[in-house]
Parts: C-alpha cells; sequence; structure tokens
C-alpha cells in the first residue's frame, strides 16, 4: 500500500512537472510569434524598398514619406525617363514652404528643395483646386515627364508632357513649362505673404531656375501631388 501512495506522488509529480514544461514552451512560441508580428508591423518606410531610399537619403522630416513613396512608384513605373532625377512637388503645403523637391535617385540624395507658384485659379496661399482643362488656370497634378528647353515670355522655359489620363495629359495644349518668375522669389514672398501664381505652370525662383531646369531637362519625372 505505501508503495502504490509513493508511486502514485511520484507520478502525479511527474505530471505536474510535463504539463508545467508544456505550458512554458506554450508561452515561448506565444512570445516568439508576438515578436515576429512586431517586427513584420515595423513602419514602411523601415522595410520597402522606398523607404530604405527614404532613410538613406535622408529625407525624414523633409518629406513626406507617403507622398515620397507614391513618387517613388511613379519614377519606376514610367517608361520613356533617360535620367535617373525624381522632382516631387507636395501641393497639400501652402507656397509659403518649399515644396519643390529635386532628388538624384542615382546618388540617393537631395538636390534642390525650393519655392515654386501654382495656379492663380487653384487658390492663394495654397493649391486646393486642380485642373487638366484648357484655359483653366489651375495647377495640374500628376506624373509628367520632362522634355526640351525653349527661350519663350517667361525666359528660358522647360516642355512637360503630362502622362496621367485626365489628370494632366492636356500639358502640352495648355503650355504647362517649368519657368522662372519673380513672383516665385524670396522677396516676393517676404512682402507679400505668399507667392505670386501663374497660369498653371510650376514656377521657380528666378535665381535657381537655369540651374534646375538644366538638372531635370530630358527626360526626368516630375510627380506633382496634393
Amino acid at each position: 500500500m505505501l508503495q502504490k501512495l509513493v508511486l502514485s506522488d511520484m507520478f502525479n509529480r511527474y505530471r505536474n512537472l510535463f504539463f508545467a514544461l508544456v505550458s512554458l514552451s506554450a508561452g515561448l512560441v506565444s512570445f516568439s510569434a508576438t515578436s515576429g508580428s512586431s517586427a513584420t508591423n515595423v513602419s514602411k518606410a523601415d522595410k520597402s524598398s522606398a523607404g530604405v531610399f527614404y532613410n538613406n537619403s535622408q529625407l525624414k522630416g523633409k518629406l513626406d514619406f507617403q507622398l515620397f513613396e507614391d513618387a517613388f512608384n511613379a519614377y519606376k513605373t514610367t517608361s520613356g525617363k533617360a535620367k535617373p532625377i525624381l522632382t516631387i512637388i507636395d501641393y497639400s503645403k501652402p507656397s509659403t514652404e518649399k515644396r519643390f523637391y529635386v532628388i538624384d535617385m542615382k546618388k540617393g540624395a537631395l538636390i534642390y528643395n525650393t519655392y515654386v507658384a501654382h495656379g492663380v485659379n487653384s487658390g492663394q496661399k495654397t493649391a486646393t483646386k486642380f485642373s487638366n482643362v484648357v484655359d483653366s488656370k489651375k495647377t495640374s497634378l500628376g506624373t509628367f515627364l520632362t522634355d526640351s528647353t525653349y527661350y519663350g515670355s517667361k525666359g528660358y522655359s522647360l516642355r512637360l508632357d503630362g502622362l496621367s489620363s485626365g489628370k494632366n495629359d492636356n500639358a502640352r495644349k495648355r503650355y504647362i513649362v517649368v519657368h522662372g518668375a519673380d513672383y516665385a522669389d524670396e522677396e516676393f514672398l517676404q512682402k507679400n505673404g505668399y507667392l505670386g501664381r501663374s497660369w498653371g505652370c510650376p514656377a521657380l525662383p528666378q535665381a535657381q531656375t537655369r540651374e534646375i531646369i538644366d538638372t531635370i531637362k530630358g527626360g526626368s519625372v516630375i510627380y506633382a501631388s496634393s
């Protein structure tokens, strides 16, 4: 009888130990799964190819990541581009902020960040209305491909082809070009509290116009968003 009690007690102890080990093992598995889930939920700016470029190029704090990712994807999928240059225009920002970004995609570097004017009928300080209609005098959004330069009424200018159907594909008909303007200069901004406005063209500060146009001309991508 004593022997049976001893055996029963040993059995109960081993059984309890077994369940304790099983419980511990389950907890470790659960912890591992949770940790893996946390790793999976690391922000897109750390894990995606656009995010890797964004971080390596030190764009954080200068350019919204979601906007950059959209522009990055547009750049990658645009056929016909001939230069590793991506220009991003963030029209969600007012004209009082530097919202024109030129990025060297080969070197992974922001090479220009400056002011840009929007269309007179798109809004005063901030652009809120956009159009693809001829004579609307509004800014167009979407993906553009830069072409050749010429001298026109606005001086040294850059032709653009709109690639986004229904959004900016009338760019040629509308004479939407990159050009310089005194109303896009910082001096105008300081006097008036906002930049002047164009007839829909992305107008740049005069002192930087030629240098920027020469950098982006000839088949680079411009992505404009609001």
